[in-house]
């Protein structure tokens, strides 16, 4: 596989027994949202973890270390929060056993409706001598407002650690104008399937919507790497996501495609919602770092293979832009002007959504920005969640202006 789609949370272990318990694959983790929200009687703890949340006292009957996480603004324009646990190999010596992680965040202005959630660790059997730690990661959804979590952590022994804490989530000024996906004082469980369904989009009424055509490249940044990272693959799907709720988009043809296998892993044609589930299973089939025999034998197959693609998608359907999205892809040789000239301008405007977390460790142009630089399109480096919502409603922007012209163009030719 090539990524992980983060169905659960993590899990790291550091000191010498790690490569053995992953490799054994004795340790499972996962989390879920008990509910809430709602009276406490929705939810039934056992008396004894009631009464250490009732309490609110730290134990660490079981040793650990708990650090909160602040709510930080995601790509899917969500504020994550979360916690970092360490815990002892040695603490965790003996037979096969299981941690329990429980915890409840309560909204500061309805203190009387929290929401839990619960984790369960597996864990293989722990030689008494063992060094490092174990640490477990978990995370939780909200929109803005303030929130108090009460948590707890307790092993087959009934040894309990817990910590309590009080947190604040709110957007920056330079992001206030952002909307976010939920609304204050709400939680919800993080989304840990990345291709889940996008829920229906109400279109905006009364005008001819937008069509447009989305390429996609879901490859690493470079042809070496081994995988596409988790937080990569997260951040793409996301840009396909708040295109995909733009009311004024109305139909969508999406490519996805990995340019350093140069191959196209899916395809949708003028659909009036992206298929996600669909795009999901077309990525898993990536296989970073190889090549074919055919490739093997090519000058610069990858910059061939771009040049083919914009050929093509250029030559067919009736969009009314083209938009480019993924991340900064540096190759040996960018497409040939001469091979771009023979294509011939669109008559519609093309953009370039690239996204690079560091925009300073990669100045220079990509591939693709060429590409879309020679067909006078628009670049947007993606390096922060504001960065997409401004890019998207600039698009719009041009998109519209540019179909109008183009109609009262057609329109006075006839």
């Amino acid at each position: 596989m090539p990524y992980h789609h983060g169905r659960g949370p993590k899990v790291f272990l550091t000191g010498w027994l790690a490569g053995f318990l992953v490799s054994a694959g004795g340790l499972s983790y996962a989390q879920s949202m008990l509910g809430g929200g709602g009276p406490e009687g929705q939810v039934r703890l056992i008396p004894t973890d009631l009464a250490v949340f009732e309490l609110r006292e730290p134990r660490r009957d079981l040793p650990c270390k708990v650090v909160p996480d602040r709510p930080a603004l995601g790509f899917d324009l969500k504020l994550h929060a979360g916690f970092q646990v360490t815990i002892p190999l040695r603490e965790l010596a003996g037979r096969e056993g299981i941690l329990t992680i429980l915890f409840r965040v309560s909204p500061a202005q309805a203190k009387d409706q929290p929401v839990y959630f619960v984790q369960r660790v597996r864990m293989p059997a722990i030689e008494e001598d063992a060094r490092g730690n174990v640490q477990l990661e978990g995370s939780f959804d909200v929109g803005e407002g303030d929130y108090h979590v009460d948590w707890l952590m307790r092993d087959q022994a009934e040894r309990v650690c817990a910590e309590f804490w009080d947190m604040s989530a709110s957007l920056s000024d330079s992001d206030r104008e952002i909307g976010l996906v939920l609304p204050p004082g709400q939680v919800s469980d993080t989304e840990r399937e990345f291709f889940r369904e996008e829920p229906p989009v109400e279109r905006i009424q009364g005008e001819r919507p937008l069509n447009v055509k989305i390429l996609v490249n879901f490859a690493p940044e470079r042809a070496e790497s081994s995988m596409i990272r988790p937080q990569d693959v997260k951040a793409l799907v996301s840009i396909l996501r708040a295109l995909s709720r733009e009311p004024r988009f109305g139909t969508f043809s999406i490519v996805a495609f990995n340019l350093h296998e140069q191959r196209v892993l899916f395809r949708q044609e003028s659909a009036p919602r992206i298929d996600f589930p669909a795009l999901g299973q077309a990525v898993e089939s990536i296989s970073p770092g190889t090549v074919s025999l055919e490739q093997l034998g090519e000058r610069n197959p990858d910059a061939r293979f771009l040049a083919e693609l914009v050929r093509r998608e250029l030559s067919q359907g009736d969009s009314d832009a083209l938009i480019f999205a993924g991340p900064k892809t540096l190759l040996e040789q960018n497409v040939p002007n001469d091979e771009l000239k023979a294509v011939g301008p669109p008559d519609f405007p093309m953009f370039y959504l690239n996204y690079i977390l560091n925009p300073q460790a990669l100045p220079w142009r990509d591939a693709i920005g060429n590409v879309v630089r020679f067909f006078r399109g628009s670049e947007y480096t993606i390096s922060r969640p504001r960065d997409l919502w401004r890019a998207v409603g600039d698009m719009v922007t041009r998109i519209t202006e540019a179909r109008t012209h183009r109609l009262s163009t057609n329109a006075a030719g006839r």
